[in-house]
C-alpha cells in the first residue's frame, strides 16, 4: 500500500483529488493508511492507470515535466523495429532520456550479465524516488519480456535507498536477489537474452497498449532461453544421467516450472537429453576410434546394448555402420 500512498502524493503535488482513482481501485481511506496494508496486482494496475490518465503524467509527478499519457507507448513503438532485444533496449533508454532528462538509463554488459541502470542526473527524485525507480525498472523489464515473448529471470536488482519497512513486497516486483543502499538503481539478467529477436509487430503493440500496465505489474511465465540453458547444462556433463531435479537445481527453478516451460517451448527434458546424447555419440564415432562400449558410456548409457538400440532409433543406423560411413 506504500505505492498507493506514493501515487496519492502525486495527486497532492498537482493539487488534485485521488478520490475517484481510489474508488476505481476499491481502496478505502482506512486501507490506504494501513502501515502493513496490501493491494492486489489488479488494484495496482487500476490505480496506476487512473492516476496517469487523470494527472496526464505517466511519471506520476517524479520528473520536472509531465510525461503525457501515451509517452511510454511512444517509447515502445520507437523500438519495435529493432532486430533484437539489445538494440531495442538501447533505443528505449536513449529515447527515455529525451522525454525525462532527470534520469539517465543505460544498457551495458558486465561479464555474462546485461545491466540496465538508472542514474539520477541534475535533481533528485525526492519523495517519488522509490515509486519512480521501481516503476521504471519494472516497466523496462516487463517491456523486454513482452518484446521477445519470454520471461527474463532477474539475476539481481539493486536500489539506491535503505530497505523500506515493506521490503518483503519487493520479491513480488523483482524476483531474485535484492541489494538496497546500492550506488545506483539497476537490474541484471543473462546477457544472452539480448540477442533474441523481437516477436511483436504493430498490431500486437496496439493490443498491448490497451492493457499495457499488466506488462509492468505481472510476471511473464514463458522462458524462451530455457531450452538453450538446458542444452548447455546437459552438454557440460554429457556422461551424467541428469535428473529433472538436478537440472532444475542448476537452473534455479522448480521441477514443475522446468517441465512447464519446456512444454511451452515444444520440448521435453527427455527429448533434449536424447538430442545431446546423440550429438555426443555421433561426434565421438566420427572423430575417434574409441570402442563402441566407451562411446556408450561417454554418451551417458549404462550398457552397450541400450546405446546401440537408441542410436538406431535416432539415426536409423548402428554405431558401427555410422562409423564406417564416416571413414573412421
Amino acid at each position: 500500500m506504500a505505492f498507493a500512498r506514493a501515487m496519492v502524493a502525486a495527486y497532492h503535488r498537482y493539487g488534485e483529488s485521488p478520490a475517484q482513482a481510489l474508488k476505481l481501485a476499491q481502496i478505502t481511506p482506512t486501507q490506504l493508511q494501513q502501515v502493513n496494508g496490501r493491494m492486489t496486482a489488479r488494484q495496482m494496475e487500476t490505480l496506476s492507470g487512473a492516476a496517469m490518465r487523470e494527472l496526464d503524467d505517466e511519471g506520476l509527478g517524479a520528473f520536472a515535466r509531465r510525461l503525457p499519457w501515451g509517452s511510454y507507448g511512444m517509447l515502445a513503438r520507437a523500438s519495435l523495429s529493432a532486430p533484437n532485444l539489445g538494440v531495442a533496449l538501447k533505443r528505449w533508454c536513449r529515447h527515455h532520456g529525451l522525454i525525462a532528462p532527470d534520469v539517465q538509463l543505460k544498457l551495458g554488459v558486465t561479464g555474462d550479465a546485461a545491466v540496465i541502470s538508472v542514474d539520477e542526473t541534475n535533481s533528485s527524485l525526492g519523495a517519488a524516488q522509490e515509486l519512480s525507480l521501481c516503476f521504471m525498472l519494472r516497466n523496462i523489464h516487463g517491456l523486454a519480456c513482452w518484446y521477445i515473448d519470454s520471461r527474463i529471470p532477474l539475476q539481481e536488482t539493486r536500489l539506491p535507498y535503505p530497505a523500506p519497512a515493506h521490503s518483503d513486497t519487493y520479491r513480488h516486483i523483482f524476483p531474485g536477489p535484492l541489494l538496497f543502499d546500492a550506488p545506483r538503481a539497476e537490474i541484471r539478467f543473462d546477457a544472452r537474452y539480448l540477442s533474441l529477436p523481437l516477436r511483436r509487430d504493430e498490431k500486437a503493440l496496439q493490443q498491448m497498449l490497451q492493457h499495457a500496465l499488466p506488462v509492468t505489474v505481472l510476471q511473464y511465465r514463458r522462458d524462451r532461453l530455457l531450452v538453450r540453458q538446458v542444452r548447455q547444462v546437459l552438454s557440460a556433463h554429457a556422461a551424467d544421467g541428469h535428473s529433472a531435479e538436478g537440472v532444475a537445481k542448476l537452473l534455479h527453478v522448480s521441477v514443475r516450472t522446468l517441465h512447464r516451460h519446456l512444454k511451452e517451448e515444444g520440448a521435453s527434458l527427455q527429448q533434449l537429453k536424447d538430442e545431446m546424447r546423440c550429438e555426443r555419440a555421433r561426434d565421438l564415432l566420427q572423430r575417434t576410434s574409441r570402442p563402441v562400449k566407451q562411446v556408450a558410456a561417454a554418451a551417458g548409457f549404462r550398457n552397450e546394448k541400450s546405446f546401440i538400440r537408441a542410436f538406431q532409433t535416432w539415426t536409423g543406423q548402428t554405431p558401427a555402420l555410422f562409423r564406417s560411413q564416416a571413414g573412421v
